[in-house]
């Protein structure tokens, strides 16, 4: 048996190798056909392992490991890494390097096809190259000298073993340079002057701070950037260069800023830098003279002003605005100038959108088994007014054929709806000037909509309208929304008899929760969204409330109350809540291939006043794709309840209050496809005791007890322009339990109990 393994490592697809493979894997077919395939997948790489440089050359080492260490353990290595040249191969997971495994399954007959199909999908053996590492080990002095680092030194160690090699860079810093003085030598006056007041107050040079290039770049920049936007037009950071005095003994620096004269090219003489002026503004249309805008649209929209000095910041606001309209397509904005009396003319030439489209959608559905489709048909008008307004109409209709429901004289779902939306590129509100207007960057949007649905225990309909604001502040990487009225009708003409004697009426199963979302209902919100995005960090939030203006209005003219004591507008009870959520996700990158993803969500939602209950659309839920995927959607929760009737646990396995911690290791596979590891927990909750949720209220000293806690393994098909997810999750710790078995079911897994598979677009967070 043993030499029969020793010459599978030389892997070749002989009817020995089929054979041997056969044995190896004949007692793991007793195992969960996905355990089974995990096992599968880490013999086949084990056994490939051991002959992965069966395609190193002659006399050359296939690098295995790649290290930077530093000899100060004061400086922080590992930032170098990037500018390691040579890397060793991928690892899925950053622990197997299935990729080169695969590789080295291949035998050495490229004609066969199997073996070029595992060379596309595996990943060839990196061979170290020296003059690589010695390139590598210039660079990284080169980035210590540039943080200022100037006697910075590098060696390269490497360690043989058998074909394969490891090479760690030992990096010396020695001692970081300080300015210890900067001077200001500028040859024009004109300029001289205005960066005298300038450098007063935002001087981006300081004694004390490190000498690096990066805050002398930096400092060239931002000079540039304050000359280019005062009318200097050919001002460019090429003019600007430094002189630094150092000493070897000496981390004190000094340093000289130099501007230099204008010259147009090499034969012209020196002569102070020209700033231009706006002389005049042209608008042309791309394809014809017909721009399809008004022109005060068009001039609204334009940052740069006739007059003024040149500005780079007012251009590219003029770019980002009309980027912003959805009836433009592109925009090219030229100058002619006048060097005489550095005068410049702005030319913008303004290509538009065909400005109707129609689209026809149709769709699938699958709920519990229940299968259906649905279509919507979609007009959109990116012109309407010719200022770029954008008008949406969309009809959608949806039918399901409902099953196994008994008692009930239509057993199929039917949905129709329609909604409009108008979205103007500006901030329209009353009492607001002209100058704010056009400083902002908001958008406004009305929309309407109106949604019918008759199901088999019930008639729906439900009106809605909002006015909302949107507007971005992508240097600060803010972006913020502003509902400024949402409003919600929903109105119940019909309840089926055999529905409201079995859970509405009958006392011995009323359900208050049930009771209150199949009732005509009035909301009425004011809602704040604000999200930041940057690099490897993510945070949003959103705050809502509803009913208070009512229901002071309610207490001052005295409007009726319901049986419930509830106070009524035009004799429809109003909800009255406040809700706040807030979403945090950080990114840690290891390598190009693996990433660690961390998710933290926590919302809270408080009926009160006018309400005992949140509305429906507006409580919580747990499972599902997006949350914690060892349960189902809308199956978890909350605490520690455990659904009883499936037919209305949609209802009961609802919350006020909601926690998610996710944690999922991503690395890359093979062509688009990606993987993922992941750990989720949390559960939700209701801040007040129903007696339809027993177990379900939030407590202090309980609710830790009954975070529900899931893992599993999940699949990505990554198409660049939308992600297809496939993930498996399963139970560790379950809160709703009947034996120990089921609450630390990681101990004791049952696939058919634990196991939930979810198929999604999109990354979960």
């Amino acid at each position: 048996m043993w030499q029969r393994y020793k010459q599978f490592n030389k892997f070749q697809w002989s009817k020995g190798n089929v054979q041997l493979f056969l044995i190896i894997f004949a007692p793991m077919k007793r195992l969960k056909p996905i355990l089974f395939g995990f096992c599968a997948i880490l013999l086949m790489s084990l056994i490939a392992s051991c002959s992965v440089t069966k395609f190193v050359p002659d006399d050359e080492y296939m690098l295995s490991s790649v290290a930077v260490h530093s000899d100060d353990s004061d400086f922080k290595a590992e930032e170098l890494s990037l500018y390691v040249r040579q890397k060793a191969n991928s690892k899925w997971f950053s622990l197997f390097r299935i990729p080169l495994a695969t590789y080295s399954l291949a035998g050495r007959d490229t004609t066969k096809r199997i073996n070029r199909f595992l060379q596309k999908i595996g990943e060839a053996p990196v061979i170290y190259d020296s003059l690589q590492a010695e390139l590598t080990r210039r660079d990284l002095i080169s980035a210590m000298n540039n943080r200022g680092y100037m006697q910075a030194d590098a060696i390269v160690l490497t360690k043989k073993r058998g074909r394969k090699l490891k090479a760690e860079y030992i990096i010396h810093p020695g001692k970081q340079y300080y300015i210890d003085r900067i001077d200001y030598e500028v040859d024009d006056e004109n300029i001289a002057q205005m960066l005298h007041l300038d450098v007063e107050k935002n001087q981006g040079l300081y004694v004390g701070v490190p000498f690096t290039i990066e805050k002398l770049d930096a400092e060239r920049k931002r000079v540039t950037a304050l000359l280019l936007d005062s009318g200097y037009y050919h001002f460019n950071k090429d003019f600007i260069q430094y002189t630094a005095d150092t000493a070897f003994f000496d981390p004190a620096v000094d340093v000289v800023f130099h501007l230099h004269k204008y010259q147009a090219d090499r034969n012209a003489p020196f002569t102070d830098h020209p700033r231009y002026t706006i002389r005049s503004i042209n608008y042309f249309g791309g394809d014809s003279n017909n721009i399809h805008l008004r022109k005060k649209v068009l001039e609204d929209n334009t940052a740069l002003r006739v007059g003024e000095p040149f500005s780079s910041k007012a251009l590219q606001k003029t770019y980002n605005n009309f980027s912003r309209l959805q009836a433009v397509r592109f925009t090219n904005i030229s100058f002619n100038e006048d060097a005489d009396s550095c005068l410049l003319d702005c030319n913008i030439q303004i290509s538009t959108n065909k400005p109707s489209t129609l689209s026809f959608q149709p769709e699938g559905t699958n709920t519990a088994g229940d299968l259906g489709a649905a279509v919507s048909l979609t007009y959109e008008n990116r012109n309407l007014f010719k200022g770029s307004e954008l008008l949406s109409l969309q009809l959608r209709g949806a039918f399901e054929a409902i099953t196994d429901l008994e008692g009930y004289q239509n057993e199929n779902y039917e949905e129709y709806g329609v909604e409009a939306k108008l979205s103007f590129p500006r901030f329209l509100a009353p009492f607001v000037s002209k100058n704010y207007r056009l400083r902002s960057s908001a958008t406004s949007e009305l929309a309407l909509s109106y949604n019918l649905q008759n199901r088999p225990e019930f008639h729906r309909r439900v009106f809605s309208t909002i006015w909302r604001y949107r507007w971005t502040e992508p240097l600060k990487n803010l972006s913020y929304r502003f509902d400024l009225l949402d409003l919600n009708y929903v109105y119940m003409p019909w309840i089926s008899s055999t529905f409201k004697n079995d859970y509405l009426d009958n006392e011995s199963s009323r359900n208050a929760i049930l009771r209150y979302n199949y009732e005509d209902l009035l909301i009425t919100k004011i809602g704040f969204g604000i999200s930041y995005n940057k690099g490897n960090h993510a945070v949003r939030a959103n705050i809502e409330t509803s009913g208070n203006l009512l229901n002071g209005l309610s207490h001052a003219f005295h409007f009726k109350q319901n049986n419930a004591q509830q106070y009524t507008l035009f004799n429809i009870a109003y909800a009255q809540y406040a809700k706040f959520d807030i979403d945090y996700t950080h990114l840690k990158q290891f390598d190009e291939h693996n990433q660690l993803a961390f998710h933290c969500g926590l919302g809270v939602a408080y009926p009160y006043g006018n309400s005992n209950v949140l509305p429906f659309e507006k409580r919580y839920f747990s499972g599902g794709a997006n949350s914690v995927r060892g349960w189902n959607v809308r199956s978890l929760g909350p605490g520690s309840f455990k659904g009883t009737d499936g037919r209305i646990d949609f209802i009961n396995q609802t919350g006020d209050m909601k926690l998610d911690l996710n944690l999922e290791y991503r690395t890359y596979l093979f062509w688009k496809f990606a993987g993922a590891a992941f750990i989720d927990a949390g559960n939700i909750w209701t801040l007040r005791a129903y007696n339809e949720q027993p177990g379900g209220q939030f407590k202090f000293n309980e609710f830790y007890k009954q975070i529900a806690v899931a893992y599993g393994l999940g699949f990505r098909l990554n198409f660049d322009y939308f992600i297809m997810r496939f993930d498996m999750g399963m139970k560790a710790i379950n809160p709703a339990y009947d034996t120990d078995e089921e609450h630390y079911s990681i101990l004791h897994p049952n696939f058919s109990r634990d196991l939930s598979v979810h198929f999604a677009v999109g990354l979960p967070f």
